[in-house]
């Protein structure tokens, strides 16, 4: 059996063509928005909203500016627009025709935290599953999936872009989640489990949010692999937990390749 995994898409939809061939099977771990694009101003939703000499300053600002700075700037964008969530609602449903349209395997996919899961089922069906919260036998294993970013304890979403909310979950909502992801030989997450090595990015020199639920899943159910995204330059891409093999897939927007699983 072969599967291909892949997570932080990003809009990479020439890539994500490609992702499942030679595969019995492919699994999307998330982030398959393009909402920000850090790199190429003109791409991304704001680039197609607001162009990439706007997209530059933001950036900017979210590099050296403060956090008011940022936020008054991003304000002054969205005001700029007669219905901003409509715009925005616009230009999520083109890049997700366009990049469920390029998942040619079976697919089993499950929401990132740079994702609208809410409009998903516009764009499932055939041979593309949603699995968010499920547990799935492929090839004879025991896939456990749950999607999104957990918010630290305590911590609220910060609404300062009304017309746009990322997919992050409760701690309460996610726990029970990966309470429910029993028996299971694949574990497969957006985000890292709270493991230091795994969550550290070493371009961005942070901590990446994990999940302490998803680390006491695998000690206490030690499956054959944990499989996660998220975190883009991990300090680590991978890590032993007693017989669990932890891995980051990688950053499929830049790197262009899946990640093999192999039985």
């Amino acid at each position: 059996m072969r599967v291909h995994v892949v997570s932080d898409v990003h809009g990479n939809t020439e890539a994500l063509a490609r992702a499942g061939d030679g595969a019995d099977a492919l699994i999307v771990l998330g982030d398959l928005l393009d909402f920000v694009d850090y790199h190429q101003h003109d791409q991304g939703i704001l680039g197609t909203l607001f162009g990439a000499e706007k997209v530059a300053t933001f950036a900017r600002l979210r590099r050296e500016g403060t956090r008011e700075e940022s936020i008054a700037f991003s304000r002054s964008l969205w005001s700029s627009l007669d219905d901003p969530a409509a715009a925005v609602a616009d230009a999520v449903r083109e890049q997700y025709s366009a990049l469920f349209g390029a998942m040619t395997a079976p697919t089993y996919a499950i929401a990132g935290n740079v994702d609208s899961p809410d409009l998903w089922p516009e764009f499932a069906g055939g041979d593309v599953r949603l699995v968010e919260g499920e547990v799935v036998e492929i090839g004879g294993l025991r896939f456990g999936f749950a999607g999104g970013v957990v918010l630290p304890a305590g911590a609220t979403i910060r609404r300062s872009n009304p017309v746009w909310r990322p997919f992050l979950r409760t701690q309460e909502e996610f726990d029970e989640a990966v309470g429910k992801l029993t028996d299971i030989d694949v574990l497969c997450t957006h985000q890292p489990p709270a493991l230091p090595e795994l969550t550290y990015d070493v371009v961005a020199r942070r901590h990446e949010l994990g999940s302490s639920a998803l680390r006491g899943l695998i000690y206490a159910e030690q499956p054959r692999w944990s499989l996660f995204g998220h975190v883009h330059q991990p300090l680590s891409t991978r890590l032993r937990v007693g017989r669990t093999e932890c891995r980051n897939v990688g950053h499929f927007k830049v790197t262009e390749r899946p990640h093999v699983l192999r039985w």
